[in-house]
């Protein structure tokens, strides 16, 4: 059975960093300075988070959904 995760990513403007957090792997906390970058450490240290929490499928899918903030001045 395949596990679904939702990842929430949010751009830090004045670390120049993506986060990553999710509600479904309690613990999950990546920074990293770009989008890819920030899938690949997600990817490396999920299992070792699943792994202590056997409530979750050996399979997951992930879902990343990415939040930025951008403030414009009137023109």
């Amino acid at each position: 059975m395949t596990a679904p995760i939702k990842i929430d990513a949010r751009w830090d403007d004045e670390a120049h960093v993506w986060i990553a957090t999710s509600g479904d792997a309690p613990g999950l906390v990546v920074e990293a300075p770009s989008w890819q970058l920030m899938i690949d450490e997600v990817r490396s240290v999920l299992p070792d988070l699943l792994e202590l929490d056997a409530t979750h499928a050996r399979d997951v899918s992930l879902t990343f959904k990415a939040e930025t903030h951008l403030a414009l001045a009137a023109g």
